[in-house]
């Protein structure tokens, strides 16, 4: 009896398991799969391939990066129309990428793709490199906030050093931010406790606008590389314009249908639908970005970064009585491991693919390995 009933509770926990991760995204997954099939037929044509891997790669980093930026501006502004917040942010887009479109000679990447590894753009394309926008698709689906510099980026990579680089500045930035957190939110606690205590003012309204104003634009300043990297390095005219027109429209559908599934990461942290909460927490992170936008134009994970400012503010939070955030310290470690664990499978997809891809990759990895 034992053993049938044990029986039953794990088909029935199985079947539970198949509803939420499959049938429900049944829709979503048959997409994913026409999506494969379609890079699977165009990835030996270089033209057709290089516009695929933008139209891939344009959706999947904005959706997924979303939480980093216009999150916060999203939770905090959940009553508002959809379009207006729309509006407001690709009018942002647009100054921002035809500011280094016109300054840089048609490179919209703000020089990001000038550095190590990257400087030239692909004239073939393998599979994988086609797919794995796609597999950042999957993984958003399931909430999970992995890098999408390292898994659009890494996968054209020249070789490992341009990956080593990014790795290194991206951890750099994680514990810059994770540490500068925790420190504000020690030393400021009772000032900020007090300027998110009541209703806000309307001058919060237009401060909070104005803030994300910038964060979103200093993001694309360090992230627009992600998007561009199939493209040529200086755009024409025309491709310009299509660059342009297939990301506002890709906001627009992000805006209608509020972040989507990753937005329940913002969302589950304390406090972030406060726009003043919000303000201060996109406030700081700009900040972060744009220094390490000015130390070098090594491409980074501004998703690290953003992930290390969370969980240093929700550390600090939760240690700090001031705060009233109804978690015990377990419950955000938890949090926090779980949004580790989840960069860290993105970081390990995203070079096990580079790797497959790319033969001198291969080779150089094999030489360190024979040296040893």
């Amino acid at each position: 009896m034992i053993n049938r009933t044990t029986q039953w509770l794990n088909q029935s926990f199985r079947y539970r398991v198949f509803r939420l991760f499959v049938y429900r995204e049944r829709k979503f997954y048959q997409l994913l799969l026409v999506l494969f099939i379609i890079a699977g037929i165009a990835y030996p044509y270089p033209q057709a391939a290089m516009w695929l891997g933008f139209l891939f790669a344009g959706y999947s980093a904005i959706a997924n990066d979303s939480i980093q930026t216009i999150g916060t501006f999203l939770a905090s502004n959940a009553k508002r129309p959809w379009w207006l917040l729309w509006l407001f942010i690709s009018s942002i887009f647009v100054a921002t990428m035809t500011y280094s479109w016109i300054t840089y000679t048609g490179d919209v990447s703000y020089e990001r793709l000038a550095s190590k590894g990257f400087a030239e753009a692909p004239k073939s394309f393998q599979f994988l490199q086609l797919a794995a926008p796609l597999v950042l698709l999957f993984l958003t689906r399931l909430k999970m906030p992995v890098s999408t510099t390292f898994l659009c980026l890494s996968v054209y990579s020249a070789n490992f050093n341009g990956i080593q680089s990014m790795l290194t500045k991206s951890v750099s930035g994680c514990v810059v931010s994770f540490v500068t957190a925790i420190i504000i939110w020690f030393l400021l606690a009772k000032p900020i406790k007090r300027f998110t205590t009541g209703e806000p003012s309307g001058i919060w309204t237009a401060l909070q606008w104005l803030i994300s104003g910038t964060l979103w634009s200093v993001w694309l300043m360090q992230d627009g590389a992600n998007i561009a990297v199939t493209l040529p390095r200086s755009l024409s005219m025309m491709q310009f314009l299509i660059f342009l027109g297939y990301i506002v429209i890709g906001l627009g559908i992000l805006f209608y249908l509020r972040g989507d599934k990753i937005q329940g990461i913002v969302t589950e942290k304390s406090q972030v639908a406060d726009v003043r909460a919000a303000s201060i927490v996109d406030l700081i992170y700009a900040v972060i970005l744009f220094v390490f936008k000015e130390i070098s134009n090594i491409p980074m994970s501004t998703t690290w970064v953003f992930l290390g400012l969370m969980a240093g503010r929700e550390m600090a939070m939760t240690l700090m009585k001031v705060y009233e955030t109804n978690r015990a310290m377990p419950a955000t470690l938890r949090i926090i491991r779980k949004d580790i664990f989840n960069a860290a499978i993105g970081l390990v997809v995203s070079v096990v693919i580079a790797i497959l891809v790319n033969p001198s990759i291969q080779q150089e990895i094999a030489e360190r390995l024979s040296m040893r």
